[in-house]
């Protein structure tokens, strides 16, 4: 029975000791100094990834409404996830799975419907 359990136990121990031994090898290259060094020069405030000049200030604020689209599409997705193996397995789990999965599926399009409403979908 636990030889069963023996590579979660060893993915859960190098999951636990790997940041560990990272974070200590930082701090003692950081007591002994070893660090990259600082570079200030022109080449270090050249534009980055695009290659335009940027006008005015670069701080400018960003559109909220890219993080909405991005929080609907992980819930949606969300919802993809949890249909596949509904869908796969749907004849073995029978009545009560198929009224859970209607409750989840209402509520999801309960939540479209509300974003749609109030014009969370709308590109302005």
């Amino acid at each position: 029975m636990l030889k069963d359990y023996l590579g979660i136990g060893m993915f859960l121990a190098v999951g636990l000791i790997m940041p560990l031994v990272i974070l200590a090898v930082s701090a003692l290259l950081q007591k002994l100094s070893i660090r990259y060094p600082k570079v200030e020069g022109p080449a270090k405030y050249d534009v980055y990834e695009c290659g335009v000049e940027t006008k005015g200030d670069t701080w400018v604020q960003f559109k909220t409404s890219y993080f909405l689209y991005a929080l609907i599409f992980v819930v949606f997705d969300v919802e993809a996830i949890f249909l596949f193996p509904w869908a796969v397995t749907f004849q073995e789990l029978g009545t009560p799975a198929f009224i859970k999965m209607f409750i989840f599926i209402t509520i999801l399009v309960v939540g479209f419907w509300h974003a749609w409403k109030e014009g969370a979908l709308e590109w302005k």
